[in-house]
């Protein structure tokens, strides 16, 4: 009753509002079945009448359901995954891991916190947070976060700008700000499980951003590593840093002995030791150990010397040296925000949420596929946001992963993210028992250290020649970015790569094109044998050199269609010959998607084709010159038309919808529109349009609504005469034997006709003629006497997709099938209406 009511009321308010309820219905309320092709079934295959998508069934995908909600949670913390089964042989792979990359961070973290305009402590304070906090929330156990030299650089910009028009407020203040801001940004991004967003930025605009961050890093840096006097701006673009720094060079001060000297051993180990590994694989373990600690011990090694030459000098250091170092968390507290300060680095956060991204992601995606595992975008996010949150509460500024880091970490047999709490407990040593240490690390030493460790950051050559390879306007995308980091900034060379790349993207979503193919028959050969359907090998022999013949007594039995573009664009063997499967039958398959951005592209070219390989079913269409539109006036005076008598009418076009996924109103609109224009030209027979691998049920509903997956109806005729065929599988299973003796009922009925067919024959399409104005035998009768049908062996069948719908085909075979199959039906019927 309630239903019924909620129905009339329905039905009421749409005949108010002018709403055509039945307007996926061609023919309207009580049409001919056998039509519409619903009579294609029989008692003895199961039919199958497929249910259009509801919007509340789209709705409830949407609506998480209870378990849905406790594993949202539980994944905000992947360690209580594995935290319960921790062995003795993973705390082993943790400790030499945490203890390794803590030898790492403490002299690189320090150093780049002089790119952030910072204190040494700061880096170390980064650095403590960074591994401690993101184990909790990490789904890679190779990933290190802490200060990065790209970030730091960023962050150093961001001060340097603010204090030029705030200078009360002092760095630290501004650099514990960012790394807030930054943090929430990037955990609300995590939390709302936007981890996709970083798919947008290609690897080559990622190796651009790397290798010209690096370049403008290491350029800033050769001013302090030779210890020049010149006052000049390392944060200029990188091309002035370099035309200052060559034309200072003569006021070099004996800082440069300290650095040149520290960045060629820092070279000098790692290369002896990759050469030991080679040389003695058996000790490559020992030689990767030494080549990790090498900047430990260089630093160690510099700041002797500087102790040494420095003891009694702690006021007047003959090189500049790093000075004093707070033992401790001297900068604990809540972080001072307000709204001066946000709104003077405002412009400055995206390229900064940028960077956090681009290296956390790219780096844990990386490592994730060398070591086996997969990594959670989205929690990565939640990860990093957390772990810039929390850390400026300790004077931390903002963090991220380093690849430096990373790939020692990962070499070094780490086995779980707990890792981090080891090197955390390194960092927290170096922060308490070694400040007094620090005083004397040259400050040339440390700008080697950057200098070296951001080298491994530019692209090789080799790399960039791959590129090529695979696409030469990636390459050029990839020196854009370069290029403008070079001669900007960081900042727009990151706008420039990630712009362009979108622009390439929509481009080619734009002026995408399909392809019109064509059906080849091929055979499958295995050396000299022919691979026959059922997989036998069969005869494949030859009279002649390179002439190879088939000796099968029947070769047409081992072939397969296929179809190809008859462009040969694809790349196939252009002395095939590629042809439309029958006259005035199309195949068009489209090449990346179909929605509004390329819609009007794909059709355009659609029509184009056709047009220009059909001639017009009508040729005295335009007996007269007045007739003509005005974009196609006809030949010039005194001079004939072009015969096109020789082209084929317009038949059918099938689509080909295995690229495409989703379609919109604007696309469907286009498709309805070019359907229109195409009726238009081939009338009065009406084109048909088929539908090939069509994987998405809103896909088509879509398509049914605007009357698409049935034959379009003739205003003169109604419907034109047409064959639909379906495909049907096997579902397995025995009937009862009711079912049994009625099908031996019907099986005697037509008994000539079923011992003309092969005994127990699996099929995998049948047809069903059906149309209201042919005398043919009945199509229930025809269908129960196929031996397609016969269930001797208890084989039971069903139809595939639904017979509401006979224009949407599982495969571009049976696609082609039903619209040849119809075609020559309906130019049968307009052959005896001639005739009579």
């Amino acid at each position: 009753m309630a239903e019924g009511k909620w129905s009339k009321t329905g039905h009421f308010l749409a005949k108010i509002l002018g709403i055509k309820l039945a307007y996926r219905d061609p023919l309207g309320v009580g049409a001919d079945p056998a039509t519409r092709g619903e009579s294609a079934s029989s008692d003895t295959a199961e039919t199958y009448i497929e249910p259009e998508p509801t919007s509340l069934e789209w709705l409830l995908d949407l609506v998480p359901t209870r378990k849905d909600v406790v594993q949202y949670f539980v994944n905000l913390l992947p360690f209580l995954k594995w935290i319960t089964r921790y062995n003795l042989q993973w705390a082993i792979g943790d400790l030499v891991a945490g203890i390794t990359v803590g030898a790492v961070v403490v002299p690189q973290s320090m150093a780049y916190a002089k790119l952030a305009e910072l204190e040494p402590q700061y880096g170390l304070y980064s650095s403590f947070m960074g591994v401690l906090i993101y184990w909790f929330f990490a789904t890679s156990k190779d990933i290190t976060i802490g200060p990065v030299a790209v970030m730091s650089t960023l962050t150093g910009n961001v001060v340097i700008k603010v204090q030029e028009t705030h200078p009360e407020i002092p760095a630290p203040v501004i650099a514990s700000a960012l790394a807030v801001l930054c943090g929430a940004i990037v955990t609300f991004f995590g939390l709302i499980r936007w981890g996709f967003i970083v798919d947008f930025i290609p690897l080559t605009a990622i190796s651009a951003f790397m290798t010209g961050s690096a370049i403008n890093i290491a350029t800033g840096q050769v001013k302090s590593m030779l210890g020049e006097s010149a006052d000049f701006s390392t944060r200029n673009a990188t091309y002035r840093v370099i035309i200052d720094t060559l034309r200072y060079l003569p006021t070099t001060q004996i800082d440069a002995a300290m650095g040149l000297t520290a960045l060629f051993m820092l070279y000098a180990i790692r290369g002896a030791c990759n050469y030991g590994a080679k040389k003695h694989p058996h000790r490559a373990k020992t030689f990767f150990f030494i080549s990790t600690l090498r900047t430990a011990f260089t630093i160690l090694f510099y700041t002797m010397i500087s102790a040494a030459v420095n003891l009694h000098r702690r006021d007047n250091p003959r090189f500049k040296i790093l000075g004093n170092v707070p033992r401790g968390f001297t900068a604990a507290g809540v972080p001072k925000m307000n709204t001066k300060v946000i709104s003077a680095f405002a412009s400055e956060l995206p390229p900064a949420v940028i960077v956090l991204l681009i290296e956390h992601i790219a780096i844990s995606k990386s490592f994730g596929r060398v070591n086996n595992y997969v990594i959670d975008p989205s929690q990565e996010l939640v990860a990093i946001g957390i772990t810039n949150l929390l850390g400026p509460f300790l004077g931390a500024y903002p963090a991220t992963g380093s690849f430096s880091r990373t790939a020692i970490k990962s070499k070094a047999g780490v086995r779980t993210p707990f890792a981090g709490v080891i090197t955390a407990v390194v960092v927290l040593l170096a922060i308490y028992a070694l400040p007094a240490l620090f005083f004397y690390i040259p400050n040339s030493s440390l700008s080697a250290v950057i200098i070296h460790a951001v080298g491994d950051l530019i692209t090789p050559p080799n790399t960039v020649y791959q590129f090529w390879r695979v696409n030469p306007l990636e390459v050029i995308i990839f020196f854009a970015g370069v290029l403008v980091t070079i001669f900007s900034s960081i900042e727009n060379g990151i706008y420039t790569t990630i712009c362009v790349s979108l622009f390439v993207f929509l481009w080619r979503t734009v002026k995408s094109r399909g392809e019109f193919l064509g059906r080849v028959k091929v055979h499958s050969v295995v050396g000299d044998h022919l691979l026959g359907r059922d997989g036998k090998y069969g005869s494949f022999g030859s009279t002649q050199v390179h002439q190879p013949k088939l000796v099968s007594d029947n070769p047409d039995e081992t072939y397969r269609n296929v179809f190809l573009p008859v462009s040969h664009h694809d790349g196939s063997n252009p002395q095939i010959s590629v042809e439309h499967p029958y006259p005035g039958v199309f195949i068009y398959r489209f090449s990346e998607g179909f929605v509004y951005p390329n819609a009007n592209h794909e059709t355009d070219y659609l029509v184009e084709r056709i047009f220009k390989e059909t001639r017009r079913t009508n040729l005295e269409s335009w007996p007269r010159l007045g007739d003509r539109p005005w974009n196609n006036p006809g030949p010039r005076r005194g001079k004939k038309e072009e015969s096109r008598e020789h082209l084929p009418c317009l038949r059918a076009v099938i689509l080909d919808f295995s690229s495409v996924n989703n379609v919109d109103v604007t696309s469907v609109q286009t498709l309805i529109d070019v359907r229109n224009q195409l009726d238009a030209y081939a009338a009065p027979i009406a084109v048909q349009w088929h539908f090939a691998n069509i994987t998405n049920r809103w896909t088509k509903r879509a398509l049914a609504s605007a009357g698409f997956g049935y034959p379009t109806p003739v205003p003169s005729d109604g419907f034109q005469p047409w064959k639909p065929i379906f495909s049907v599988a096997e579902i397995g299973g025995g009937r009862t034997e009711a079912e049994i003796a009625e099908r031996q009922r019907k099986q005697k009925t037509d008994k000539l006709k079923s011992e003309d067919l092969e005994q127990g024959q699996q099929a995998t399409e049948f047809e069903a003629s059906s149309s209201s104005s042919v005398d043919e035998p009945d199509l229930q009768q025809q269908l129960a006497s196929s031996k397609v049908y016969d269930n001797s062996q208890k084989r039971r069948y069903a139809v595939v997709s639904g017979i509401n719908l006979p224009y949407f085909h599982v495969d571009l075979t049976s696609a082609v099938h039903a619209a040849i199959a119809s075609v020559q039906e309906a130019e049968s019927f307009t052959s005896k209406d001639l005739a009579q």
